[in-house]
């Protein structure tokens, strides 16, 4: 079996149908259809969509137009089948590899072009294979992913990992168009699935070897007021929670990253307890590296506020941040420090150390000018869409190019301490440099970022060696 070079629908399995009378514009993608070609697309596997002699005019108008949308190509198969697999040849070349003709059971009649082709038959109730090996049975078009990952393991000698891999869409998307989530084999051999709950999870898990997740997509609500164990206060999905259940109670797939160890990142008071211990990183003469000064406020209206904030270090202008870090609405309603508006956002991937330079909140003269003329009330801003930015000339500081004294190899020490301490394969985390003292602050601590800053070449090749050390080391160890 060689490995999956090119999938062909059949137009039966794409398009929605018209009411009599509407033009081409009125034929759709089915459901799920879409999100399938975009995956091929940013996996590289050549797509085609085909139709017979007998299809209406109107029909092929709107699958040239869907195949234009979606990158792919359109073939007619007609009677002379060893001359469409010619042209499909011709258009993809003859470099090897199968072709997968996907197909619906309805489909009254259908031909094989090809011996290095295989026809995926989709609506039959139990997954299965033909006797002669050439005809794969499915019943969602959701199971091609998992098919052709299953596929392509298996013209591995099946020496390939299975990465199936969770998250809300829109981040899978991002992952995905920049080639993060291959379904083919990477040059260190793993394969990426999308795991879906919209079909029985364990099932799919049965194919995998481990699993890559955010599950703080998945969160419905953190009960901070609980004295119970994080993982006892945290309310995931309904579909969350099975997954849950389902990584807990199996050990035949590897698991990035458990949830307990993501649940101190949750938490911002946990994770600034925690950031207690870069001290021990601190020599004397050097840099120091810390977690910004902090308290605790539970009501704003405490009587005795205003002579804690100095007893912890803490003056205004001050950032108030929610305890709950990330998961929820209002995770990211964003100790103040000065650091020539200049952010450096880090990110680890296993053993690699990745960092890019942005800009960041103005100055504390900027924010008090702001203050004044927000009528002293606070000025609130979401962390995640826009900062608070000087409208006025800049101060010198203000510049992101401003020459900041960072100690790199300081940080990526810290890096790697965060890595043990925390048990964590990919995370990110900011940091600003203090003006005057020079103070190197981590402010952040975020799973699994998007590291997009990084240029992809250089990035998502690490980020496949992070995860695949992550289980050989795993898997030495157990």
């Amino acid at each position: 079996m060689s490995s999956v070079r090119g999938v062909i629908f059949d137009e039966s399995l794409l398009l929605l149908s018209a009411a009599p009378n509407e033009n081409d514009a009125s034929f759709q993608l089915l459901s799920g259809a879409s999100c399938l070609l975009r995956k091929l697309h940013h996996s590289k596997i050549r797509t085609g969509v085909s139709y017979g002699l007998g299809l209406s005019s109107d029909k092929v108008i709107a699958l040239k137009r869907i195949a234009t949308e979606y990158l792919c190509d359109c073939f007619l198969l007609d009677a002379s089948v060893d001359g469409a697999a010619n042209e499909i040849n011709q258009a993809w070349g003859d470099k090897g590899g199968s072709i997968l003709y996907v197909v619906s059971e309805k489909k009254d009649a259908f031909h094989k072009p090809s011996s290095h082709w295989m026809i995926i038959v989709v609506g039959v109730e139990s997954a299965s294979v033909s006797d002669n090996s050439s005809i794969l049975y499915i019943n969602r078009l959701e199971e091609l992913p998992m098919a052709i990952c299953q596929l392509n393991k298996k013209a591995t000698g099946n020496n390939a990992l299975m990465v199936g891999y969770v998250m809300k869409p829109s981040r899978e998307e991002d992952f995905s168009k920049r080639g993060a989530f291959p379904m083919n084999p990477t040059p260190n051999g793993l394969i990426f699935v999308p795991l879906t709950f919209e079909m029985p999870l364990s099932s799919q898990l049965q194919g995998v070897d481990i699993v890559l997740h955010k599950a703080t997509d998945e969160i419905k609500s953190i009960n901070l007021g609980s004295n119970s164990d994080f993982s006892n206060r945290i309310t995931f999905t309904s579909r969350m929670q099975e997954l849950q259940r389902l990584m807990e109670d199996h050990s035949n797939f590897f698991v990035i990253d458990p949830l307990d160890n993501i649940y101190p990142v949750l938490d911002r008071l946990k994770i600034q307890l925690v950031l207690r211990g870069l001290q021990d990183l601190n020599a004397e003469g050097g840099h120091t590296i810390r977690g910004p000064h902090f308290l605790k406020v539970n009501d704003f209206n405490e009587s005795d506020l205003a002579q804690r904030l100095p007893e912890a270090k803490l003056s205004f202008p001050c950032i108030v941040k929610p305890q709950v870090a990330c998961g929820v609405a209002d995770a990211h309603s964003m100790e103040y420090i000065n650091h020539s508006s200049t952010l450096f956002k880090f990110y680890v991937l296993g053993e690699t150390v990745f960092h890019a330079i942005k800009k960041s909140i103005p100055n504390s003269s900027t924010l008090r000018k702001s203050y004044e003329r927000n009528s002293l009330k606070p000025i609130s801003f979401d962390s995640l869409k826009s900062l608070p930015t000087n409208t006025e000339s800049p101060h010198p500081g203000d510049a992101v190019s401003c020459k900041v004294d960072l100690d790199l190899e300081l940080v990526k020490d810290a890096a790697k301490w965060l890595a043990r301490t925390l048990d964590l394969t990919i995370f990110g985390f900011d940091v600003v440099v203090q003006e005057g003292t020079g103070d190197h602050v981590i402010v952040d601590v975020n799973y699994l970022p998007s590291f997009k800053e990084v240029d992809n070449d250089i990035a998502i090749p690490a980020f496949w060696v992070a995860i695949k050390m992550k289980y050989e080391l795993r898997a030495s160890t157990s």
